[in-house]
C-alpha cells in the first residue's frame, strides 16, 4: 500500500513586476499595430514597438491567437456583460441582434479579426478559440430565450449565428466604402432565422 498522498496543485507564482511590465506593453503594442496594419501584423513589429526582443514576446504569448485573445480581453469581457444586460431585454430578437450587432462591431475593429475567428472555430487547442467559448455560451443564452419565445427557429444553432457574424464582419471590412453593408446583411440574415 503506498504511502503517497495528493498535494493541492501548486498556485502559479506571481508574476515579476518586470515581467508584468513587458507584457503590458506588448499588449498595448499589439494594439497599435494590429489597429494599424491588421491582425496578421509581423509579431517582430509588436516585439519592437514594445521595446523587448520576440523572444519575450513568445514567453509571454506562445502564438499569435494567444496574443490576439489577451487584446480582445476587454472587448469579450464587454460582450459577455451586454449579453447578461440583454437577457433582461424584453423582446428576445431584438436582444439577441443587438448582441449579433455587437459583435459585427468589435469583430470590425481589427483588420483580420474576423478572419481569424473564423478560423479559430475550428481548431479547439487554438487560444483564440478557447478564449471564444464564453461568447458562445453567452449567445446560446441569448439564442435559446429567443427561440423559446418563438421568435427564432428553433433549427438555428449558435455556431451558425457566430460564423455568420463573422463573415459579415470580413465582408464589410472588405468593402470599406459602403458602410451600411454589414447591417443589410445582419438584416438579411435576421429574415432568415426568424420564426
Amino acid at each position: 500500500m503506498s504511502g503517497s498522498t495528493s498535494q493541492p496543485p501548486a498556485r502559479p507564482r506571481p508574476m515579476r513586476s518586470d515581467a508584468r511590465r513587458n507584457r503590458e506593453r506588448l499588449l498595448a503594442a499589439a494594439r497599435e499595430v494590429f489597429a494599424d496594419h491588421g491582425t496578421d501584423a509581423s509579431l517582430e513589429d509588436v516585439a519592437r514597438r514594445a521595446g523587448v526582443g520576440i523572444g519575450t514576446l513568445y514567453r509571454h504569448f506562445p502564438t499569435r491567437h494567444a496574443v490576439m485573445c489577451a487584446v480582445f480581453e476587454d472587448a469579450v469581457s464587454d460582450l459577455l456583460s451586454r449579453s447578461r444586460a440583454l437577457l433582461d431585454a424584453p423582446q428576445s430578437c431584438t436582444a439577441l441582434v443587438d448582441w449579433l450587432r455587437a459583435i459585427i462591431t468589435h469583430a470590425s475593429e481589427y483588420r483580420g479579426l474576423s478572419h481569424a475567428l473564423m478560423s479559430a472555430c475550428h481548431d479547439d487547442s487554438s487560444a483564440l478559440a478557447r478564449c471564444s467559448t464564453p461568447m458562445r455560451e453567452a449567445g446560446t443564452a441569448l439564442l435559446t430565450r429567443a427561440q423559446r419565445s418563438g421568435a427564432v427557429r428553433a433549427d438555428v444553432s449558435v455556431s451558425d449565428l457566430m460564423q455568420l457574424t463573422n463573415a459579415i464582419a470580413l465582408a464589410a471590412e472588405e468593402t470599406p466604402d459602403d458602410p451600411g453593408l454589414a447591417d443589410r446583411l445582419l438584416n438579411l440574415t435576421l429574415r432568415g432565422i426568424r420564426a
